[in-house]
């Protein structure tokens, strides 16, 4: 089965599109190699996925004839992603939420000086 087809049979994409732009922009890795849309998966096989930040490793288990289920994923592929990747992911959003929230707008002038001030005192 093509790759681009095996990441939308498996959901890790929601169209065979996106997996396509996905593995042309080097996102994807089959086996340590950068690979093409129309490289084939076989059993087996290890992927690397760059998505959201995170680098999801998979063992490809066996190939679907078509889209599955997502209850029925687990048949086909085993996720060997570290557990310390996805505690990086939310101390990434922890950092991001910590100034501003989102929707506060543009930070005002007391804002500034707060922040210049905080900065200031821990050199």
């Amino acid at each position: 089965m093509r790759i681009d087809k095996f990441l939308w049979a498996i959901r890790f994409y929601k169209t065979r599109s996106i997996a396509a732009e996905a593995l042309k922009k080097n996102h994807i890795r089959l086996n340590g190699v950068t690979a093409k849309p129309s490289k084939e998966v076989f059993g087996s096989d290890e992927l690397i996925i760059r998505k959201n930040q995170i680098d999801y490793k998979i063992l490809v288990l066996e190939i679907p004839k078509s889209r599955v289920g997502a209850k029925l994923v687990p048949q086909f592929i085993k996720d060997n992603t570290p557990k310390e990747a996805f505690a990086n992911q939310e101390l990434l959003k922890d950092a991001k939420n910590y100034y501003r929230k989102k929707g506060m707008g543009r930070p005002t002038k007391k804002d500034r000086r707060d922040l210049e001030d905080f900065t200031d005192n821990d050199s």
